[in-house]
């Protein structure tokens, strides 16, 4: 999958599912939750015990997509491809993991918070740029960027959920990526994957 065909699904599906756990085998009976739930679309943080060898795996599943999140370096960039992933997500804006996404042929989406972070991950070559943590007042903050700068892709991935995500839409942002909403720590724990599903659906049908 080409960097372009990747951004145009996105921009279609509209949601990303990240999840972030500290037990491997959780992580993989939850993200299945989440397909089950219709997210094709999947991001594991690296934080994940194994996170590779769950990229590796769901990668080769027929429809999903599969990237890594919290990539802080050109090394995490290269296993991360060498296991699957189609994108690459930095919390921060870093031009050598950008460079480096880039480099190997996949999509890159930083962290980036304020307009001038968002400008200079543009002008790097990243295709996405990821907004986190929420601003305040997060769908008009969005609506006042995109004011000057309409070519920039902006996927919140923090502050989004089945009951506002309208009015990020109408803002204009690109995508979400769902946490929080999606992945509830006490429901993992507990194992309670169809209430991670029921949830996914929610979240799904939201950025509809």
């Amino acid at each position: 999958m080409t960097p372009d065909i990747f951004v145009e699904l996105f921009g279609r599906l509209k949601a990303s599912a990240i999840l972030r756990t500290d037990d491997q085998e959780k992580a993989a009976l939850a993200m299945e939750a989440a397909v089950r739930g219709g997210f094709r679309i999947i991001e594991f943080t690296l934080s994940v015990p194994g996170a590779f060898e769950l990229v590796q795996d769901f990668s080769q599943r027929e429809g999903l997509v599969v990237g890594t999140g919290t990539v802080m370096t050109a090394g995490d960039v290269q296993r991360s491809v060498d296991a699957g992933a189609r994108f690459i997500v930095s919390p921060v804006v870093d031009e050598a993991v950008i460079s480096a996404a880039r480099e190997h042929g996949v999509v890159s989406m930083p962290g980036t918070h304020t307009p001038s972070e968002m400008l200079k991950a543009h002008r790097a070559g990243a295709q996405l740029c990821k907004l986190f943590p929420a601003p305040a007042g997060g769908p008009a903050w969005v609506r006042s960027v995109l004011g000057p700068m309409p070519f920039l892709k902006i996927v919140p991935t923090n502050g989004v959920t089945p009951e506002n995500a309208a009015e990020w839409l109408a803002a204009g942002v690109y995508a979400a990526g769902f946490v929080a909403p999606l992945f509830v720590p006490a429901d993992i724990d507990a194992g309670r994957w169809d209430a991670i599903e029921q949830r996914a659906r929610h979240c799904v049908a939201a950025m509809a």
